[in-house]
């Protein structure tokens, strides 16, 4: 039995920041040819630099606005993709690229005040992941970011 659920974008919010062309807090959303790798945060698949199209906005991954929200910049394919969809694992090929994707996990309590950081240099995300729930009850759910750009990734729930 998994110990935890991969949440990424939902495919319904991706269609609304597709059609409106504006993100959460009223900014135009920018079309661009990838520059780096991304990742999509509905399909958690990297991009191909120099060849996919994707869009940029801001986003907070968070239900209720607090100290601790992070907004910041995030990228989505431009056309409709599936949204992630081994949610008891770690997307495979985020976790096999250390170097595009140095990872750190941030633990956040029910009320969303952030209760643990770790980075996770070159252990096994997923293991980590079971450890974290396993080891630090206050830790209600994480959010998966990049360690040097600090951009949301992808939400981590306990199963």
């Amino acid at each position: 039995m998994s110990k935890f659920r991969i949440v990424p974008l939902s495919k319904e919010f991706a269609e609304r920041i597709r059609q409106s062309r504006k993100d959460e807090f009223g900014n135009e959303v920018i079309e661009q040819v990838a520059t780096g790798y991304g990742p999509c945060r509905v399909s958690l698949k990297p991009f191909e630099p120099g060849v996919d199209k994707r869009l940029l906005f801001s986003h907070s991954p968070f239900a209720e606005r607090n100290a601790y929200n992070q907004n910041g910049p995030i990228f989505i394919h431009t056309k409709e993709v599936e949204p992630y969809g081994d949610i008891h694992r770690f997307p495979p090929a985020i976790k096999a690229d250390k170097v595009n994707f140095p990872l750190s996990l941030i633990g956040y309590s029910s009320k969303q005040k952030m209760v643990f950081t770790k980075l996770v240099g070159d252990a096994d995300v997923d293991e980590l992941i079971v450890q974290i729930f396993n080891e630090q009850p206050k830790v209600e759910f994480l959010h998966a970011r990049n360690a040097e750009a600090c951009c949301y990734i992808c939400t981590i729930e306990r199963a």
